[in-house]
């Protein structure tokens, strides 16, 4: 848990700046989903999750920052979290915009079974 591995670091006055940025930037992830998922509207649910992969983004900045300055802190497990959760976000992103244009999806859609139809590599 962020919280706790950061806790430790909370008195040292060169690391809280950072401590606190990163707790806040983590704890974001987490209430902007929570408010995606009770939106009043599709634009507020797709807001959110912006907001969401940007402060994902932003704690993933802080861990790489914080792990190069506490020696002997594995981060690894943080860092691959925060990995996926903007893999999760990604994906939620990306639904979002062929939802948005359809078009482009049954585009892509049907290059592909075209593809797959004259025996050709999709890679």
């Amino acid at each position: 848990n962020i919280i706790n591995i950061c806790g430790k670091y909370a008195n040292d006055t060169r690391l809280k700046p950072l401590i606190s940025q990163i707790i806040r930037s983590s704890t974001s992830v987490g209430a902007n989903y929570a408010e995606a998922n009770n939106s009043s509207s599709k634009a507020d649910f797709k807001n959110k999750i912006f907001i969401a992969k940007k402060e994902i983004a932003e704690t993933r900045y802080w861990l790489k920052v914080l792990s190069r300055l506490i020696q002997g802190e594995d981060f690894t497990l943080l860092e691959n979290e925060a990995k996926q959760l903007n893999l999760i976000l990604q994906k939620i992103i990306s639904t979002i915009k062929s939802k948005e244009n359809p078009e482009n999806a049954k585009y892509q859609i049907s290059n592909i079974k075209y593809s797959q139809s004259e025996g050709g590599d999709n890679s």
